[in-house]
């Protein structure tokens, strides 16, 4: 498995917040390069990046900061956050992601997912955001009456075939993970899955190498690296090799 170290982007700044909440941020780098780049030198194998402000407006507001980053580093760099039109997806590309992630555009688009996993095929990835065990959208600020097993199972036969599984009930409370949530969607889901939400400790992520899910990829990790709970080294080793990482590019590319 991987960590993922997150890189949240709101108002310029590297930020976290709680649950999901705008207005709740914390912000831990006036800069979000000095982030990408301390979880890289610290031993990251990729980066998540999240444009919140994007994730709000409806449309990506941080395409800058995401070059800034790309150019910088040499790891595999997720990036989501208002990717809600063709046109959105293919300049997120453009200015370096490996990967993107689609939010609520998944579910209310099939049209714009059916393209994008047409022309990009696995290097898209769909996020299953859940507050209390249903399908959040519209940056979190909306709730659904959908299940997130059933949404992982509906865009599994779209031919989804990899996700992130957001417990936003736990995000940014250092809690611990959603386990139960972790084995509903690991038996949901065609594919492999990334989870995120209140890991706080290397214990935490023991726990979750303990649940031996085998699509289970990687694991998110934002507020307890920027509050020194654990170092990104010792989250990767306890985590494993990580056959499911994409192999190191060049800065840039």
């Amino acid at each position: 498995m991987i960590l993922w170290p997150s890189v949240d982007l709101l108002g310029g700044k590297a930020v976290r917040l709680t649950r999901g909440e705008f207005g709740t941020e914390t912000a831990y780098d006036a800069d979000p390069l000095d982030a990408a780049r301390r979880w890289v030198q610290e031993g990251a194998r990729a980066l998540h990046v999240v444009d919140l402000d994007g994730a709000r407006a409806g449309e990506p507001v941080n395409f800058e900061h995401l070059e800034r980053i790309a150019g910088a580093v040499e790891v595999p760099i997720q990036y989501g956050g208002g990717l809600r039109n063709v046109g959105a997806v293919r300049a997120a590309f453009s200015a370096g992601a490996t990967r993107v992630l689609l939010g609520t555009a998944a579910y209310r688009d099939l049209d714009l997912l059916d393209l994008a996993l047409a022309e990009y095929g696995d290097r898209v990835t769909v996020s299953l955001d859940a507050k209390e065990g249903m399908i959040a959208g519209e940056g979190w600020t909306e709730t659904t009456e959908i299940p997130a097993e059933v949404a992982a199972k509906r865009l599994g036969e779209r031919g989804v075939r990899r996700f992130v599984f957001s417990s936003i009930d736990k995000d940014g409370m250092l809690a611990g993970p959603d386990l139960e949530g972790v084995r509903r969607i690991a038996g949901a889901l065609r594919g492999t899955f990334i989870y995120s939400g209140g890991v706080a400790s290397l214990a935490d992520l023991e726990r979750l190498v303990a649940l031996r899910q085998v699509n289970l990829a990687g694991v998110i990790v934002g507020k307890a690296l920027y509050e020194g709970r654990f170092t990104v080294a010792r989250g990767q080793a306890l985590l494993g090799k990580g056959d499911h990482a994409e192999p190191r590019r060049a800065a840039g590319a």
